[in-house]
């Protein structure tokens, strides 16, 4: 798909913005014991290490169309990232507190803040989990309206010219689902526009990485939108055993049902596709059993936390470590991490971790 060249020259630009901004000194991000409903300090500790910068793993933004491996058909080759002179931002954050709001502001600051991403004049695209439209945000279906609010303000702040929030709902409408999740009435108090997807933006498209799917239904704005911020929330799933970021693009596809079989590597496939800029994880509040839907507040648990970084496969691997999982353990992030769409290594990245009080 063609974008026309003012486009393209702002995207250009703003992944030269974002690949300058990795840093080297690094910190794990792995866990052992299963959290309680606080996460302990020790679920993020580890020890700093030092790679080459040619083991980072570029943003999507960072990056042009990549090209297959050939040695494996539907390898994406990472670029080297060369880090800023005199350290640089973390590769992905963690912050806790008791604001969602102002813990989501104090992951994105320690990335660089909104400013490494958005640039004047672009149209900002925020993709949240709005899946039903039966359960209030408390139930952990659906994203933290006041995470999604502080995202809008962000991206805003930093010059955007737009900022819509989307989503497509399996169960009821989406103006229902919007508004009974909060996250409508937050996104209007923040200046954004909530936004009811067309059927008709719904086309196919060429998935050249592929390895299971190389065609499928994508919504086209999701692709020529000058910046995407994916904001699932982490929950249990029935099938794929979490919903993070690989898991919450389905919402911006048509034939779910299909994706089911062989979900793993199609999840994977469709993120080669659409690349979010930043993944911006909601781990306010957390379900722990019977989802994605859930409908019992015995399944969820307070965790207080986001998870931000430029690297989807990085956020979902740190992401799986609160219900003590790691990334290998999820089909999707393991099939993304083996197409090389990010890293698994956790270990090997820098992360930063903020306590907001």
């Amino acid at each position: 798909m063609k974008e026309s060249g003012s486009r393209l020259s702002r995207r250009q630009f703003v992944k030269f913005l974002v690949a300058t901004g990795l840093g080297v000194p690094l910190v794990s991000c792995q866990g052992e014991e299963f959290p309680s409903s606080q996460p302990s300090p020790e679920l993020f500790a580890g020890t700093r290490v030092a790679v080459e910068s040619e083991e980072m793993v570029a943003s999507p933004a960072s990056r042009p169309s990549p090209e297959a491996s050939p040695e494996m058909p539907g390898t994406v080759q990472p670029e080297a990232v060369a880090s800023p002179p005199g350290g640089g931002q973390a590769y992905l954050a963690v912050a806790r507190g008791q604001d969602p709001k102002a813990i989501t502001r104090a992951a994105v600051a320690a990335l660089g803040g909104m400013e490494r991403f958005v640039r004047a004049g672009m149209d900002v695209i925020i993709k949240p989990n709005i899946c039903v439209d039966y359960h209030s945000y408390e139930y952990a279906a659906t994203t933290n309206p006041e995470v999604v609010a502080a995202l809008v303000e962000l991206c805003l702040g930093a010059g955007a010219k737009r900022v819509r929030v989307m989503d497509s709902p399996f169960a009821g409408s989406a103006e229902s689902a919007y508004a009974r999740s909060g996250i409508a009435d937050a996104v209007a108090a923040a200046g954004g526009a909530m936004e009811v997807m067309n059927q008709a933006k719904f086309r196919q498209t060429e998935i050249p990485h592929g390895r299971d799917i190389t065609r499928w239904p994508i919504y086209q704005d999701v692709l020529t939108a000058d910046l995407v911020i994916n904001v699932p929330i982490a929950k249990h799933h029935s099938l794929a055993r979490l919903t993070l970021g690989g898991k919450n693009l389905l919402g911006v596809i048509l034939n779910r049902n299909k994706i089911h079989a062989n979900l793993g590597q199609r999840i994977a496939d469709l993120v080669s596709a659409i690349r979010p800029t930043l993944t911006v994880v909601d781990a306010v509040r957390v379900l722990m059993a019977n989802g994605p839907t859930g409908g019992r507040l015995d399944d969820v648990r307070v965790m207080n936390t986001v998870i931000a970084s430029h690297d989807i496969v990085a956020a979902d691997a740190c992401a799986a470590t609160l219900f003590g999982l790691t990334g290998e353990q999820i089909s999707y992030i393991k099939a993304a991490a083996e197409m090389n769409l990010g890293t698994l290594d956790l270990s090997a990245i820098r992360i930063e971790e903020i306590t907001v009080s």
